[in-house]
């Protein structure tokens, strides 16, 4: 009998061997985000809203009026969040000069908490970073999970929406974008 184990390999071997394939699993889909947006059809009227940001600022949707915006719901304990975050800042500095915004809307997390997490990323956002800390503003764009994004157009209307983690310097959101930004207000 003793000899029928020792042909075998070790529980704990076996459980190293399946715990580091799931975390290798994980991590390529963490890695592999979409880029794909969801036009909507016809395009509804963004809810309006003031939020503070990290400096208690308030920051008002309408003082955006005419610019493209791509408005995101996150949080820090989102890993999907916390992976688009780099991509959304290429994505604010390639069109920055050209009428384009990112207003990333934190969900009840405190400001001190943000704060810390955006120190731990290799850019830290130039774009404001907002906070909704009742949710009450998620709740007037019907955000069901995090992250999710929505476009918003120069006249103040919701042109796409995306659900979960987006690449968003891939070439094809920057062609939309691109796009919008051609388009008069």
């Amino acid at each position: 009998m003793r000899r029928l184990i020792s042909n075998y390999p070790s529980v704990p071997a076996i459980l190293c061997f399946v715990l580091l394939s799931w975390s290798v699993q994980l991590q390529a889909q963490e890695e592999a985000l979409s880029h794909a947006l969801a036009p909507l059809d016809p395009p509804p009227a963004a809810p309006g809203f003031s939020l503070a940001d990290m400096d208690g600022e308030t920051h008002a949707l309408a003082d955006y009026r005419g610019q493209v915006i791509l408005l995101n719901f996150w949080a820090t304990w989102c890993p999907p969040c916390r992976h688009e975050m780099p991509a959304m800042e290429r994505l604010y500095q390639h069109y920055r000069d050209k009428g384009f915004v990112v207003l990333a809307v934190n969900q009840w997390e405190d400001p001190d908490l943000v704060f810390a997490y955006t120190g731990e990323l290799n850019v830290f956002p130039s774009f404001p970073i907002l906070f909704d800390p009742q949710s009450t503003v998620s709740q007037d764009y019907g955000v069901k999970g995090l992250p999710t994004s929505f476009v918003i157009d120069r006249d103040g209307r919701l042109v796409y929406r995306a659900i979960g983690g987006r690449d968003f310097d891939h070439p094809e959101i920057l062609q939309r974008i691109g796009d919008l930004l051609a388009e008069s207000p």
